[in-house]
């Protein structure tokens, strides 16, 4: 196994400094991707002109964001002001969405502060009638945090709104229907669960217990980033809320994981981050999965062969 990791590249400064002269775009530049039309942008999603340039004409019919949580790697800003930047790049969401369209958002709580910023969001969320609140998924982790004197926190939370009526495909997970039970009269029959199901797998509910988390042993895996969400939960929500074909946007690219599983999934992807390594990491992933088949670099990194080469001078 590649053993060759980056740090956290949000606090590591002097590398961040040698990795920017790598990086194709700038504030303000967006890349069109010249075989499907992905377009990933270093841009800001509270800035209405950027908004503007990455979506030109178009409309999204699948928004997946995971912002920030005000927690870590983020200055951080009082529960108001982080409330207030999420309702300006919510509006411009809403904008870029069609009539019929999904909106999923991670957000964290944090349980030594209140649980914000989940609680004071899902309020701020009622401001926005348009979206109908249609559930709170929670997905496992298998890795925790916690004393001897509170509950293992092993959990990151899911929103799920809708604007009009947007398409929901029933989606299977490899879970197997094993538990019995659950009868129901049909045609004056009582029958049982596993009489009646249609495939040999259970459908996936609102808690995710069968996404495995990213870790340096996974080949998905992409150091340097701290808040990598699983290819599989991102493949499941753009299976299930949009169609091939259409366009899915993700404002806070990160690691580039919406614009994989759209790439995989046969949708098209507008997908920004303010931050031009993060931006230059979601294209090189693209291109590293076309030109090898690999999700990811395991234990290694994106710019091993500049730093490598770099190292040899």
């Amino acid at each position: 196994m590649n053993n060759n990791p980056l740090p956290r590249l949000d606090t590591a400064p002097e590398l961040r400094a040698k990795l920017l002269p790598f990086c194709r775009l700038s504030p303000g530049q967006i890349w069109c991707d010249p075989l499907t039309g992905h377009r990933v942008g270093c841009l800001d999603a509270t800035n209405p002109g950027h908004i503007r340039q990455l979506l030109g004409d178009a409309s999204a019919t699948l928004a997946v964001h995971d912002p920030p949580y005000n927690l870590v790697a983020f200055p951080r800003r009082s529960i108001e002001e982080y409330i207030d930047w999420c309702r300006h790049w919510l509006r411009l969401t809403d904008q870029s969405l069609a009539a019929d369209a999904a909106l999923y958002v991670w957000l964290g709580a944090d349980q030594n502060d209140g649980f914000q910023p989940l609680p004071d969001f899902m309020l701020m969320m009622r401001e926005f009638t348009e979206f109908a609140p249609r559930s709170f998924i929670t997905m496992r982790n298998q890795r925790g945090y916690g004393t001897q004197h509170n509950w293992m926190a092993v959990r990151q939370e899911l929103l799920y709104y809708a604007k009009g009526r947007p398409v929901f495909n029933v989606t299977y997970t490899d879970i197997p229907k094993i538990l019995r039970g659950y009868y129901k009269t049909v045609n004056g029959q009582r029958t049982e669960n596993l009489e009646r199901s249609k495939a040999d797998t259970i459908r996936p509910g609102n808690v995710w217990v069968d996404v495995q988390q990213v870790f340096y042993r996974l080949e998905e895996n992409v150091s340097g980033c701290y808040a990598q969400k699983p290819l599989k939960a991102i493949e499941r929500i753009v299976q299930a809320s949009s169609r091939p074909g259409e366009l899915v946007i993700d404002f806070f690219a990160h690691a580039g994981t919406t614009l994989l599983a759209a790439e995989r999934l046969g949708r098209r992807c507008f997908t920004i981050d303010t931050d031009p390594i993060f931006c230059e990491i979601t294209i090189r992933r693209l291109e590293h999965y076309r030109a090898s088949g690999q999700t990811g670099w395991q234990n290694g990194h994106a710019f091993q062969s500049e730093l490598d080469s770099a190292a040899r001078l």
